[in-house]
């Protein structure tokens, strides 16, 4: 017993010293000057000055002449590079699935069609070898959704780092998630898509089920809860976001009125063919979740650029539009290339700053937390990372120094450690 209580105070005595020594870094402010600066609201700054203190932005501006006095700061000179605020992953499964072809590596689905009480975070694995490699490509916050049935259940926000998902936990949550019904199905015997047969039963459902969670949920309190319609009530009273996946144009249609009988807040997710109904998402103020620029078009007769020039679409007709990777299949350590599907859009009519801006700031207010990141704007969370070259272009992008929440991040995976393994096997440098 005295054994055991005398391992139990050498584990309490050096956590107490990891805490006390983390405490203390976070005091020591970081300077980081003369870095172009991309704030991420679609501005830029040349000869920038960054200032972190105590895991805030203190200052994030223009190069000051009097210069940073101060002798225990840390100063990094950071001439030639360039500071983005942490980019945000979207709609995604990571540290829900690890080995996909494993089952038990797999805890992103629940059993039925309706689960709104079901919560993501609460299966999020911080330990998972895929977080590193977003982590390394600039993705420093990521939105991890439920999957399966109708209604999912609740994402949360995560930082890419942590002990467990209590402290990785930046938001929880805060979004509820849908996948409205097929309105095309594919007939294997004909070879053809033709109007699902169910469609509109199956839509009859989804109200039917709104309807008896709305009276749930007029009633404050219940002798008997019912926790599916319990989780409903912030849908109800606006304080979380529906994200409803839907693709097909007259999908879309059917989403948007279903939001506006409820007056949901709402954010569509996928949206492929949305460039078809341009005007009722303008009219209704439905924002965009876009899934991914690398992939093929929808339908047959669609241009081959298409999923390139969508962000363009929508943004030049005033849509407010965001963008993932798409969440079918490996999207969850695919994840890692959104900034090179931002840095395609970039090619087909919208500017480098609107595309960082796509997959920061407008990713940030989908989510409700754009008071404290999505851009480099003093008073802001210190959640940014410095690159030799330009993020959204694969061919440049080079992160050197990576801070969340003001805490240093190593800029590593099990990938970059397996190459410097062999580098110094071999003798040989791979840049």
């Amino acid at each position: 017993m005295n054994i055991q209580l005398r391992n139990i105070k050498i584990k309490l005595s050096a956590m107490l010293i990891l805490i006390t020594a983390a405490l203390s870094a976070q005091k020591v402010p970081v300077v980081i000057s003369n870095a172009t600066i991309h704030v991420g609201n679609g501005s830029v700054i040349e000869n920038g000055l960054v200032i972190i203190q105590d895991g805030i932005l203190q200052y994030a501006g223009v190069k000051k002449e009097s210069g940073y006095n101060d002798n225990s700061a840390t100063m990094i000179d950071a001439t030639g590079k360039h500071i983005y605020p942490g980019i945000i992953a979207m709609n995604n499964q990571l540290g829900l699935k690890e080995i996909e072809a494993v089952r038990a590596t797999r805890d992103a689905y629940e059993v039925g069609q309706f689960n709104p009480n079901i919560r993501s975070i609460i299966a999020y694995n911080t330990d998972s070898k895929a977080i590193p490699t977003l982590r390394t490509n600039g993705i420093l916050l990521s939105q991890v959704i439920p999957d399966g049935g109708i209604i999912s259940g609740q994402s949360s926000v995560v930082k890419m780092t942590g002990w467990n998902w209590e402290d990785a936990a930046v938001k929880m949550d805060n979004n509820m998630h849908m996948y409205w019904p097929g309105y095309y199905g594919y007939d294997y015997q004909k070879g053809e898509y033709k109007k699902s047969d169910t469609y509109e039963n199956e839509v009859i459902t989804i109200k039917n089920f709104f309807e008896e969670a709305k009276a749930y949920c007029s009633a404050s309190e219940h002798a008997v809860k019912n926790l599916r319609f319990e989780a409903m009530r912030k849908i109800f009273n606006g304080e979380q976001k529906l994200f409803i996946d839907a693709n097909n144009a007259k999908q879309i249609i059917g989403v948007v009125d279903f939001a506006k009988s409820y007056q949901l807040k709402i954010v569509l997710v996928g949206g492929r063919q949305s460039y078809h109904v341009l005007d009722l998402l303008k009219e209704n103020n439905i924002p965009v979740l876009l899934e991914c620029t690398h992939e093929l078009p929808g339908l047959e007769g669609d241009p081959i650029d298409l999923p390139f020039k969508l962000p363009s679409i929508l943004l030049r007709a005033g849509i407010e539009c965001g963008l993932s990777v798409s969440n079918e299949g490996g999207s969850f350590w695919n994840m890692r290339n959104l900034p090179f599907n931002a840095g395609s859009a970039v090619a087909y009519g919208i500017s480098k700053e609107e595309a960082l801006k796509m997959i920061t700031l407008t990713n940030a207010k989908f989510l409700g937390i754009e008071k404290n990141y999505g851009t480099l704007e003093t008073g802001k969370s210190a959640t940014l990372f410095i690159s030799e070259g330009d993020v959204l272009d694969m061919r440049t992008s080079r992160i050197t120094n990576i801070y969340i929440n003001g805490e240093k991040t190593p800029v590593t995976n099990w990938q970059t450690d397996l190459s410097k393994k062999y580098e110094q096997k071999y003798g040989i440098e791979i840049k």
